[in-house]
């Protein structure tokens, strides 16, 4: 250890990182071993290059976004000709899943920080009467389409190093859900620096370590061989989602088949902005590249701007939704992941005083990097955005209170299930916006969306009355 110790050591010198190793003499030999194998994992070249470039320069400059245009979308269908075309889309992708050429991806690194708990956040409890988690959620809905299609996916979840052990655990637990084929990896992570661009210590024998952002999920796949696994089993499509939104459509077959029809590298989900300054990304163009703009960064006109109708013009919002080929993302490993922009967030970062003892500062002190998926679309030569519903399709948990929030998705899923049963002829109250009032909830196993429960409903032989509690699998 000891020459590999000194040329780490004398590698952070040269980058004017030596303090890293500035409680050396002192550390015990496990301890030593743990910060050397982290600080072999750094890449300090690479690092100095992202530092340089956030701390000092403007990733974009605000002229670029001077001349963006509001990007194209397939609308929803709103005739008979467009349902019979959507429906031959459904067929399409269909055969697709039947035929084993989907698997799942869902990025679920993240801790319910915000939630107000330390527990990773696919774990929420979330549905309304019986409280099943996210995952359980997502792993319902991926039974339901294995039983539909009469196929297995491959479900890759991917996880970070605060989160990884919990999670598997997790699924331990509760017999992965009943499902077969489940993949756990890691993203990257990155070290937190101060507004310096020193590396930030967590302790004295460990470095404070983030997650590298969702952007790192597809350089995730390739760099732990799982892209080369799910291609050599046949499969050519990853379906892409984010762990906070339970009204997501693991595998949706309209979707599949639109990416299937247009030979697409990305394949994406939108929903309408409900107002132009709600926080969402959107979908925009330039020079003919697709783009996500953070809603930070569009400009107010463009945020305003509306069409004759009085509609909003930037109205693509982003839900965090994409279908990726995967000679793209074998593509992204090889050539584009450098092109990728890191993003600096300024943190309350835990770390040590001069004497290396536990400091919790009392306001931002440092900067952890991330990429963002999105950054990846420009480089995509065929990409294609899909108008949603957002009461289907996105009702994200981010935040304890307010918007985004447990209380709001529980409302959403109630407005969802009675919309459906309504829909079915069955006798349920609701106030002006669609939410009754009392619990209910619909089970993945029985109907992840409204035509299969239409479907399923019609067919039962008795059918419960529905009232507070109503639990229906």
């Amino acid at each position: 250890m000891d020459n590999t110790a000194k040329e780490t050591r004398m590698r952070f010198c040269e980058y004017g990182q030596e303090h890293v190793f500035k409680f050396w003499e002192i550390l015990s030999e496990d301890s030593r071993l743990r910060l050397l194998q982290q600080a072999k994992s750094i890449d300090l070249e690479y690092l100095s290059k992202i530092i340089q470039s956030v701390l000092h320069e403007r990733v974009v400059d605000p002229q670029f976004y001077k001349d963006i245009q509001p990007a194209n979308f397939i609308k929803r269908p709103n005739s008979a000709t467009d349902q019979l075309r959507c429906n031959e889309i459904i067929q399409l992708g269909e055969e697709k899943i039947r035929d084993g050429k989907v698997a799942i991806f869902t990025v679920a690194g993240g801790q319910g920080t915000r939630l107000g708990c330390v527990i990773p956040k696919g774990t929420t409890p979330i549905t309304p009467i019986k409280k099943k988690s996210l995952f359980q959620v997502f792993a319902e809905k991926i039974r339901a389409a294995e039983k539909k299609y009469e196929c297995q996916f491959h479900w890759v979840i991917l996880t970070s190093d605060r989160n990884h052990n919990e999670t598997i655990e997790f699924f331990g637990k509760n017999d992965s859900f009943g499902i077969e084929n489940i993949h756990f990896i890691k993203q990257g992570l990155m070290p937190a620096v101060d507004f310096d661009g020193k590396i930030l210590m967590e302790s004295r024998d460990r470095i404070a370590m983030y997650p590298n952002g969702h952007g790192g999920a597809l350089k995730a796949l390739e760099q732990t061989g799982m892209l080369t696994m799910l291609k050599n089993r046949g499969i050519d499509t990853i379906s892409y989602f984010q762990v906070d939104n339970p009204l997501v459509k693991c595998v949706d077959p309209y979707l599949v088949g639109v990416h299937e029809k247009n030979k697409a590298q990305i394949t994406s989900r939108m929903v309408k902005k409900l107002y132009p300054e709600e926080k969402v990304g959107v979908f925009c163009k330039k020079d003919g590249q697709l783009y996500v703009v953070e809603y930070s960064d569009l400009p107010r006109e463009c945020a305003m701007a509306k069409t004759e109708t009085g509609d909003l013009k930037f109205c693509a919002a982003n839900v965090g939704i994409h279908l990726f080929s995967v000679p793209f993302i074998e593509k992204f490993g090889v050539t584009i992941q450098s092109e990728i922009p890191y993003h600096a967030s300024k943190k309350t970062i835990p770390t040590i005083d001069n004497l290396g003892e536990p400091l919790m500062p009392d306001s931002t002190n440092g900067i952890t990097f991330e990429m963002f998926i999105f950054d990846a679309f420009p480089f995509a030569t065929k990409n294609i955005v899909v108008e949603s519903k957002r009461s289907e399709t996105f009702s994200p948990v981010k935040n304890a209170d307010g918007l985004d929030s447990p209380k709001t998705c529980k409302q959403d899923q109630l407005r969802l299930f009675a919309h459906w049963l309504l829909q079915a002829g069955a006798d349920i109250p609701t106030d002006a916006n669609g939410l009754p009032p009392f619990d209910i909830e619909i089970s993945p196993m029985f109907a992840d969306n409204e035509k299969d429960f239409l479907k399923k409903w019609a067919a039962l032989e008795a059918r419960p009355a529905i009232g507070p509690g109503q639990y229906i699998e």
